[in-house]
């Protein structure tokens, strides 16, 4: 029996709060790469365009990486690897394939680890991974990707901003850590000192506090086009009614698996209903 997650959802049309319960897909590992390099004005990372025609996150701006297959499980003497082994192992292989940059298993710094709790065809548990790429030169895998650009997180996000680049959560919110940072160096150096936050998202509703900093308001429901920039967000609709976000553990929506309620006010989510999205986090 595949498991599943009992959320609760405040909807537009129904009295109170709702409990809907949906099967989750087995979850997979895949791997991301997020690379950088110290370009003539600070920190950059290297960012990849997916074929308009792509069955997964068309047209989206993203990091180096993959699934993982079944060869990445084992090492070159047929020693089994671990999950984050395997991890590993793909996302070295997935960024030679992609960029044709090589590098060690060592050069790898674990940043975060994304899991979608939402009832999807198909979950990726999916490690992020940072490190200092081997040179300025990549050769990008036409089968793969469209092109490529070095540039700086903030760069990348005022184009998200103005609607001229798609990102997905995960790419987004590692941008906005890393846009912080001056250098390779500094950035390498903050990831190393902490724990790699695990991302277990869960879907903001509409009435569920969406109010950036303050309390419900209502969401866009099912009225009206997706506003820019969410083509590429998979958020699906639950009960007929559009998201308005993804939240994270320490928001005081969270569904906690316990039930215990969150610190009222607590913020851990990002919000989309329209551009720019707004990342809120208090400690």
């Amino acid at each position: 029996m595949l498991p599943s997650i009992r959320r609760a959802a405040n909807i537009r049309g129904y009295d109170g709060w709702m409990d809907i319960e949906s099967p989750l897909a087995p979850l997979e590992d895949a791997c991301t790469v997020v690379l950088l390099r110290d370009g003539p004005s600070g920190l950059e990372t290297l960012m990849l365009e997916r074929p308009r025609k792509s069955r997964t996150f068309a047209g989206a701006w993203v990091f180096p990486g993959g699934k993982v297959d079944p060869g990445d499980r084992a090492d070159d003497s047929g020693r089994a690897l671990d999950d984050l082994g395997a991890a590993l192992a793909a996302g070295l292989r997935e960024l030679a394939e992609e960029t044709g940059q090589r590098l060690g298993r060592d050069e790898l710094v674990r940043l975060s680890q994304w899991t979608p709790m939402q009832a999807l065809p198909r979950r990726f548990r999916t490690w992020f991974m940072v490190a200092q790429a081997a040179s300025d030169e990549v050769v990008v895998n036409p089968e793969e990707h469209e092109r490529f650009e070095w540039m700086a997180p903030a760069e990348a996000l005022a184009r998200h901003a103005q609607g001229t680049m798609s990102l997905v959560p995960p790419t987004w919110v590692t941008l906005h850590g890393l846009s912080g940072m001056g250098t390779v160096g500094q950035a390498l150096e903050a990831a190393g000192r902490r724990d790699p936050f695990s991302y277990q998202t869960h879907l903001l509703m509409p009435d569920a506090g969406t109010g950036p900093g303050g309390p419900g308001t209502d969401g866009p429901g099912r009225e009206g086009a997706v506003p820019a920039g969410m083509a590429h967000t998979v958020l699906p609709d639950v009960m007929g009614v559009r998201p308005v976000g993804v939240l994270w553990q320490g928001d005081e929506n969270y569904p906690a698996a316990d039930g215990t309620p969150g610190q009222p006010g607590a913020r851990h989510r990002l919000t989309m209903t329209g551009l720019p999205w707004i990342f809120e986090h208090t400690s």
